[in-house]
């Protein structure tokens, strides 16, 4: 059978599916080609990421496609249900990624405490004129050690940001549809282990009492951050986004930040990908990154080996 990566794979994800017996291609193909090269190359299963969209359009004209791999967790970019109507096999991989975005989540919030987002523009620009400056522009930072973190969205990668929250001495907060109360295991190296149990709020709780709000919840048809919500924050607190682009209204953030309301933002996702607003990317108290929250080696090479592994019990039968 044969398999196209076509946001690529790991060389780990590459190696299992050959050795489970598959043709794994990783050649990137245009949106706009995909169609014709699936049907002309008799693909069995198509693996994404991002980048590419597997819409209605292109299941109804790839008849012999048997699967369809998403490398990660959210799946908005697949049209899911109505590949399953047409008994293609759907999968993904939720727990590959979780420590990963979880980690961006902490470098956004270090970063930004210390200002490093902003003094890593300024630096190569005035450090050697105005260093005093400099230095007194960013004496003013805040440790997060007794701070509150407050998480929307409780699962997996939630659950790792918490885990990171509670080891920086950090008091957690979460609020969630589906869980009410969830104890979080700290493993340490030596083999000693610490257990939390942490019972989920209202949403609006968590927005009035967190110092730093981080947001892991999948794509919606409404904003979950708007005005109103930006309006119960803390003044002065902070609003991470590594989960899905168009959850927050990117105009009233704007308006926060300008305001004071917010001290910072952080963005890994965007409403426009890949063409995120210019007012997002100019913005000086916004630290940005590409949509990399799953982009370590690391976590490639456990979706590489979940994907391999999914596949061959589902195709290999």
């Amino acid at each position: 059978m044969n398999i196209l990566a076509n946001d690529g794979i790991s060389d780990t994800g590459v190696n299992a599916l050959k050795k489970f017996g598959f043709n794994i291609s990783t050649i990137n193909v245009a949106q706009e080609q995909l169609v014709e090269h699936i049907n002309q190359n008799s693909i069995d299963g198509l693996l994404v990421r991002s980048a590419t969209t597997v819409r209605k359009d292109l299941i109804d004209s790839c008849p012999n496609l048997k699967l369809i791999g998403r490398g990660g967790v959210g799946m908005d970019n697949i049209d899911v249900d109505y590949a399953r109507k047409k008994n293609i096999h759907v999968i993904n991989t939720p727990a590959s990624s979780s420590a990963s975005v979880a980690e961006l989540v902490f470098a956004h919030l270090y970063g930004g405490v210390r200002f490093l987002y902003d003094s890593n523009r300024s630096m190569p620009l005035e450090g050697e004129t105005n260093f005093k400056g400099l230095k007194k522009s960013y004496s003013k930072g805040i440790e997060l050690r007794g701070k509150t973190l407050g998480i929307v969205g409780f699962g997996r990668i939630g659950q790792e940001v918490a885990k990171i929250g509670l080891g920086v001495g950090m008091k957690v907060i979460a609020c969630d549809n589906h869980q009410k109360e969830t104890t979080i295991n700290l493993n340490f190296y030596n083999n000693k282990s610490v257990s939390f149990k942490i019972k989920t709020i209202s949403k609006n709780e968590v927005l009035k009492h967190a110092d730093f709000i981080t947001l892991h919840v999948p794509a919606q048809k409404e904003y979950v951050i708007d005005k109103k919500e930006f309006a119960l924050m803390k003044n002065g607190s902070v609003l991470i986004n590594a989960a899905r682009g168009g959850i927050i209204n990117e105009v009233a953030l704007v308006a926060a930040l300008d305001s004071g309301k917010l001290l910072f933002a952080a963005l890994d996702t965007f409403e426009n990908e890949p063409k995120p607003e210019i007012q997002l990317l100019m913005h000086p108290n916004i630290s940005l990154t590409p949509h990399i929250g799953a982009a370590t080696n690391e976590a490639q090479e456990r979706i590489g080996e979940e994907l391999a592994s999914q596949i061959n019990n589902l195709l290999n039968k």
